[in-house]
């Protein structure tokens, strides 16, 4: 339920409302916008009079959110969320870049796409340490060695980083890192998906390979509900009949996002496609759609990659995507 409060309601008529809605039982969201305040009601809302609260001088609606996800919905939330990493922000407007290798594999790799990758206008550095991967035989990445490789990127150059986290176990070997992914396979780990809503970091939340945005976003309040607000979704593609590329890019997700929810979204054009050649077209339409970012996988050596190399760009490729991106965002931003 959601109680929308008159515009110049004062403080004190507002402290007392929340302060009565609270004594029956429920979690009062507040969400403050530039015109008006609404409260969010989270818990058993059945005993609540609606009549009676809509009643009240100081509110203006009251009105049931009827989606299963309640603080992801933009009904909940109506201003677009803005999640700062550091002195980056993202969302409602802010538009980042985050680049990277898909594994990192050396230190001398790993700072170099990242001097790279900056040099041409990412703000984020993406790269893998724990790598889930198909085959049980492929290169399963560096893990606790290769955070410590991140962080001396981020020393050298300044990025903050975006790593992904397999395992519940793990989280404590990611206190130091900016922002923690949650990979499409793990979009339905909902024990992993609890524990996260306990800390304090920006999670970029992965659709799953066959999921729907409704799940999508219940997996987000999953995380929202246990206290960490900080969340953003990524559409990385979804199985489909396609047999040329690796995904099938829901590039309607975006839109669709934006008008159920309020939090940012980021598109990865390079798991969606499989293939570098793809990547720029599909990330000038992601763009072009209303992307809130971009996540691209940018190798050095693409050919010699221990991961996934078929589908970066060069650092030379990325910046000149990079020039384009920022074309686009001049028209649409």
């Amino acid at each position: 339920m959601i109680v929308v409060l008159k515009h110049g309601v004062s403080e004190e008529k507002m402290a007392q409302l929340i302060a009565w809605l609270k004594a029956l039982g429920l979690r009062i969201h507040i969400s403050n916008g530039e015109f008006q305040t609404v409260l969010g009601l989270v818990g058993d809302t059945s005993t609540v009079d609606m009549d009676l609260v809509e009643s009240l001088d100081i509110v203006e609606s009251v009105k049931r959110v009827t989606e299963p996800f309640k603080m992801s919905s933009r009904k909940f939330h109506p201003e677009s969320s803005v999640i700062s990493v550091g002195d980056v922000r993202i969302g409602a407007g802010n538009f980042v870049m985050i680049a990277g290798p898909c594994s990192v594999e050396s230190e001398e790799q790993i700072v170099t796409v990242a001097k790279a990758v900056k040099a041409a206008g990412a703000t984020l550095l993406r790269g893998g340490a724990f790598k889930p991967r198909t085959s049980p035989y492929d290169f399963p990445g560096l893990k606790a060695q290769g955070l410590e490789l991140l962080k001396v990127a981020r020393q050298e150059t300044g990025l903050p980083f975006v790593t992904e986290l397999m395992n519940i176990n793990d989280l404590p070997l990611f206190e130091d890192v900016d922002v923690i992914q949650i990979g499409a396979r793990n979009m339905q780990n909902f024990d992993l998906l609890r524990e996260l809503g306990h800390t304090d970091k920006p999670i970029l939340l992965k659709r799953g390979l066959a999921n729907t945005l409704k799940e999508l976003l219940m997996s987000a309040e999953y995380i929202m509900a246990s206290g960490n607000e900080q969340v953003m979704l990524c559409e990385r593609g979804i199985r489909t009949f396609s047999d040329y590329t690796r995904n099938t890019l829901d590039l309607s997700a975006v839109p669709m996002l934006h008008e159920l929810s309020h939090l940012p979204v980021i598109v990865d054009p390079s798991h969606a496609t499989g293939i570098a050649r793809l990547v720029p077209p599909m990330a000038l339409a992601a763009t072009a759609g209303g992307a809130d970012g971009l996540i691209i996988e940018v190798h050095n050596d693409p050919i010699h990659a221990l991961c996934d190399g078929a589908q970066s760009l060069r650092p030379e490729e990325f910046s000149d995507l990079a020039d384009k991106v920022r074309a686009i965002r001049g028209v649409v931003g």
